[in-house]
């Protein structure tokens, strides 16, 4: 069993973030999103990985290199211009030698893959697409099924309250090799909003696997930080502890400001009148200066934070200078290296950051 994991998109709506690091490299938890999708897959027993990639693919190169460090064999197909979600699964038809799954690169799942391959099996069809329930699906692709599970009719984002089912893609695909057929070579197609329904219309079976397992895309800012809430909470298992947590945590334990849960990386330093958490990232090389307050927020590595600052729901990338009693607003979004001015005060929502020369 092969897997593609879809990573060519630019993260558009996480910039600042995403001008220095590619929207796979994210981290979570201070590793790597992509990395946590691996293991995932290891853990599946999936060895064979496929990387499509488009938007600094060489960040994703350098990190896994062949993947031999993970025991897998990693393959990088770079698009040349986006060719949307069928368009990049038809551009490594070459790799692909049989049933394969299909991850998209920026969603947080606790899905078993085993179990959904099982399924798969058992019901023959061309595809199973995973599907989960929201309470609001309108800003989702809906899938309608029958009582057996094949797959009726796709509703792309359908109108409030006019919605057939609170049943919605969540973006994991098991596909036999046969569907490439339906995908046109060097062209910008949707799988969700073209191949599916053409498939469907063929007459093939396409089924839906409904879960009611953890679920949440991490496209946008406030859902980046859900993300850490959930995985420091336990609803996202991800193998972290709970309280105080991390490579770093140990020197944090026992400290009065320290209010869990909080998450740290190595080579932290929290000034012993500082107050941090709960619900707090801490990455590589971080220092917190006295009577600084951190609270619901995600600091990336080396990030430095003055006495007396306040950072409040926010996201620090790598490098950010917080200067002496400033105050992060909450929801701001700071991209890598940027300096906020001692006594500075930014609105809630800001976003400090430009792409790097």
């Amino acid at each position: 069993m092969q897997a593609i994991v879809l990573v060519g998109g630019e993260g558009t709506r996480l910039r600042p973030l995403t001008y220095g690091t590619p929207k796979p490299m994210v981290p979570i938890m201070n590793v790597p999103f992509l990395a946590r999708t691996l293991e995932r897959l290891y853990a599946s027993g999936i060895r064979d990985v496929i990387l499509a990639a488009g938007y600094m693919p060489q960040a994703i190169v350098d990190y896994f290199g062949d993947g031999n460090q993970l025991d897998m064999k990693v393959t990088y197909v770079i698009e040349e211009s986006p060719l949307g979600t069928a368009g990049a699964i038809k551009n490594v038809e070459p790799h692909i030698r049989g049933p394969f799954f299909v991850l998209n690169g920026d969603v947080l799942t606790s899905l078993d893959l085993r179990a959904m391959r099982e399924f798969h099996e058992k019901k023959g069809g061309i595809g199973t697409i995973h599907l989960i329930r929201v309470d609001d699906p309108s800003p989702f692709g809906c899938v309608v099924h029958d009582a057996s599970g094949r797959v009726e009719l796709f509703v792309e984002k359908p109108p409030k309250g006019e919605e057939p089912t609170n049943e919605i893609n969540a973006g994991t695909y098991l596909l036999e090799r046969e569907i490439l057929q339906y995908i046109p070579p060097n062209q910008n197609v949707s799988i969700e909003r073209t191949t599916f329904p053409e498939i469907i219309k063929a007459g093939k079976a396409l089924y839906a696997y409904t879960t009611n397992d953890y679920w949440l895309d991490l496209g946008r800012p406030e859902q980046y930080l859900a993300a850490h809430r959930d995985v420091l909470s336990g609803a996202m298992p991800l193998a972290v502890e709970p309280g105080i947590s991390g490579d770093g945590g140990e020197a944090l334990r026992g400290h009065p400001g320290v209010v869990p849960p909080v998450h740290a990386g190595t080579d932290v330093f929290v000034d012993p009148a500082a107050r941090v958490g709960p619900n707090v990232v801490l990455g590589k090389g971080c220092s917190i200066g006295a009577h600084a307050t951190i609270r619901e927020s995600v600091l990336w590595e080396s990030v430095s934070v003055g006495p007396g600052a306040v950072i409040e729901e926010s996201i620090l990338a790598s490098g950010v200078t917080v200067g002496p009693k400033a105050y992060v607003a909450k929801g701001s979004v700071i991209g890598h290296d940027v300096t906020i001015e001692p006594g500075a005060i930014l609105e809630p929502g800001t976003r400090l950051g430009s792409p790097p020369r």
